[in-house]
């Protein structure tokens, strides 16, 4: 760790002249990049309609309500993965993370690719840590703040379990609305730098908590480095585990590549692909973009048609999670409605053990104590699989159990077979009808492309549109 520092400080020293003090700030008599490449990539310059899909998302809405939310709410599965669905969520725009060390150019990558420079709607960018806030940047008709309180408060967007961070946290949240093209199809998070020598309580609310939250909900995360910032610290490493199972939405991306030389770039994209190597436990590595995220012209003397196809390769890299909204969008259901499923499934085998193990002079705790410590002692988890569809590899951790027992007593919960009315039918059959017939159902018919406006709320009931509990009437 100590050479990678070494290295970091060296490139420091390399940087092409003039580079060093520069960082963020530009003079403006310097060239701007063209920026046709991001207008005809991100097809911003195409007059078609934008493609009307709210009622496709109000039939996944509704599937959602009627088939998965109730056996959710019955076995309380919210606390066992603290992800709770709301109707903003499943609506929602695809969205973009941005996470990395301070002033690495997350904030004015963002205002390059809206083309945001030198206008009244740019992010705030410097040398210095600059981003002390969680920003939201959001399509609007014209320019306006929106403070987190009203964030939160608003069941219309997808960001109202935020309160559960608490007041500190709500007033480093902050939403922008600009009347930009590309903030129509896709929502922008800004993060704050994560600086190594700050310790998690200085910040006054949980940090990497709130991260989670927005790492479990981000259809691309792009984690951003630049040369002279490789080194990995506690807080970096626990972003890099909380971003385990994400692996296929994250990109890494060295950026102010054009600063170095191209034998010293190798060098540092060596040095950054061993800093990370002991925390991305896969296969298959994420996508490394190398380029200079900025409006400024590339740097003379430096291989800028590479760095120009790295661009290109990212925006149709956004371009793809943008297109695949709706895919993305009932794919996510479906899985969330098959860790529904087999929550449900796994506490209704316990409650059945507990009841097959109970007897007149039995004592119902330590009977039920014996089941949670020692779970294949009564073959739970094996049951589940051998009985029911589900994979070995869905199942949960055993010790999750113990908490979510010890929070939420045995005796609250019903059997499966329980849940069942003469209307309203069996739960589990509800939700297994959602996972094999109606969510593939929808999900075909938008690859036949059929016209999402064609499907009829008279059958499916969209439901009412969600309400801002703090607007006047």
């Amino acid at each position: 760790m100590k050479a990678l520092v070494l290295l970091c400080c060296f490139v420091a020293s390399l940087l092409l002249p003039g580079q060093a003090e520069e960082a963020e700030d530009v003079s403006e008599e310097a060239p701007l990049r063209d920026r046709s490449h991001i207008e005809k990539t991100l097809m911003l310059n195409e007059d078609k309609p934008t493609d009307d899909f709210s009622v496709v998302l109000q039939r996944l809405r509704k599937i959602y309500h009627s088939s998965i939310k109730p056996l959710e709410q019955s076995y309380k599965y919210s606390e066992l993965r603290q992800h709770e669905i709301t109707d903003g969520e499943i609506t929602s725009k695809p969205m973009v993370l941005f996470l990395g060390p301070w002033s690495v150019g997350k904030s004015t990558m963002i205002n390059y690719l809206l083309g945001l420079e030198n206008t009244r709607y740019q992010l705030y960018t410097g040398a210095e840590p600059t981003t002390s806030e969680f920003t939201v940047l959001m399509h609007g008709p014209k320019l306006k703040t929106i403070e987190g309180i009203v964030m939160a408060a608003d069941s219309a967007r997808s960001f109202s379990p935020l309160e559960k961070f608490g007041q500190n946290f709500l007033e480093k949240l902050i939403g922008i609305e600009v009347p930009h093209k590309l903030l129509e199809r896709v929502t922008f998070v800004d993060t704050p730098g994560i600086i190594e020598n700050r310790k998690q309580q200085e910040r006054g609310y949980p940090f990497n908590d709130v991260c989670q939250w927005f790492i479990d909900r981000a259809d691309l995360i792009f984690v951003v480095f630049d040369p002279t910032k490789l080194d990995v610290g506690l807080e970096l490493e626990m972003l890099f585990r909380q971003l385990k199972g994400r692996e296929s939405q994250i990109r890494i991306i060295l950026n102010k590549a054009d600063n170095l030389a191209m034998q010293m770039l190798m060098r540092v994209y060596g040095a950054l692909f061993w800093s990370l190597a002991p925390l991305i436990n896969v296969t298959e590595p994420p996508r490394v973009y190398v380029s200079s995220f900025w409006p400024y012209d590339y740097k003379p003397d430096t291989h800028w048609d590479l760095f120009l196809r790295e661009e290109i390769s990212l925006l149709e890299d956004l371009n793809q999670v943008i297109e695949n909204r709706l895919e993305n969008k009932i794919a996510f259901i479906r899985q969330h409605a098959i860790r529904v499923r087999i929550h449900a499934l796994l506490v209704d085998r316990y409650l059945q053990t507990y009841k097959d193990k109970m007897t007149f002079f039995s004592d119902g705790e330590l009977v039920f104590k014996d089941i949670v410590e020692d779970p294949d002692k009564f073959y739970i988890f094996k049951t589940i699989l051998a009985k029911t569809n589900v994979s070995k590899f869905d199942l949960p951790n055993r010790e999750a159990y113990k908490d979510f027992f010890g929070i939420n007593p045995i005796s609250s919960f019903k059997l499966l077979s329980q849940q069942c009315s003469y209307m309203g039918g069996c739960f589990l059959d509800k939700i297994e009808r959602a996972i094999t017939q109606e969510l593939p159902s929808l999900l075909g018919s938008l690859g036949l492309g059929k016209n999402p406006g064609a499907l009829n709320c008279d059958k499916t009931g969209c439901g009412e549109t969600p309400k801002n509990r703090y607007k006047k009437p």
